[in-house]
């Protein structure tokens, strides 16, 4: 199933389920997983603003799963026993080419071999299809989803409950996030998948994932941010003008 038809599918499911969360709990935290979430989640944002509800930093796109996979493959690469001891960021957005991960920023740091570096991307980019070429057309990721969607949920109930020190990436309207205004500049979009200071707020801080980044980064950044522009637009314009029933 493509993207557009995951759009045509769900785009009318998430803009229902938002209104409703609008009306019955203003103030919840909402986790958008549904896909497309370059798209739904700009739904949702406008959705909450015509209701007038919208809090920027209660908002998130769960892209955890790009991070499992990440650091799972790093951990492959580099001979780590355990993938829960790396942490690798991983930026931009939810699908294909705006799915960027930042090697350059794991903890602890790694080195990923040259001739191993764009098959790496493209695997972290496109785990999803291996998942579907595996279960011969029958099934995508489930189990992984299922714990990247946990994983999320579990670190934010954690520090709203005031743990400290607590960030995950996760795709949010940056204009609305303390410190997102100077990376919605900087990438040209306002929603955009940067790691995520966690607190009782929900969204406490943005921290800017383009500093130090590589050139080879940097490129990859500059096509997710050019192809977000059209699913973020995508977004906007269902939330206002959904096909009539």
């Amino acid at each position: 199933m493509s993207r557009d038809d995951l759009f045509n599918i769900n785009a009318g499911i998430v803009k229902g389920l938002i209104e409703t969360i609008a009306d019955v709990a203003p103030k919840a935290f909402i986790l958008v997983i549904s896909n497309p979430v370059n798209s739904t989640v700009p739904i949702s944002a406008e959705v909450l603003k015509a209701k007038k509800v919208f809090n920027p930093q209660r908002l998130f796109g769960v892209t955890t799963l790009d991070i499992v996979r990440a650091e799972t493959f790093v951990a492959e690469i580099t001979g780590q026993s355990d993938p829960k001891n790396l942490t690798v960021p991983v930026v931009g957005g939810h699908s294909g080419e705006t799915i960027v991960p930042l090697f350059s920023k794991a903890s602890p740091a790694v080195k990923i071999p040259d001739d191993k570096y764009d098959e790496l991307v493209k695997r972290v980019q496109f785990g999803g299809d291996e998942v579907v070429k595996a279960k011969d057309g029958a099934g995508s990721a489930t189990l992984s989803m299922a714990y990247a969607g946990f994983r999320f949920a579990e670190k934010l109930l954690r520090a709203v409950k005031g743990e400290k020190g607590l960030v995950e990436p996760s795709y949010v309207y940056l204009p609305g996030v303390p410190g997102g205004d100077a990376i919605a500049k900087e990438t040209g979009r306002d929603f955009f998948s940067v790691p995520i200071e966690l607190g009782p707020n929900g969204a406490e801080k943005a921290i800017n994932p383009m500093e130090g980044v590589t050139e080879k980064e940097k490129a990859l950044l500059a096509k997710a941010s050019a192809d977000l522009q059209g699913n973020i637009a995508k977004g906007v314009d269902f939330a206002h003008n959904p096909p009539q029933k």
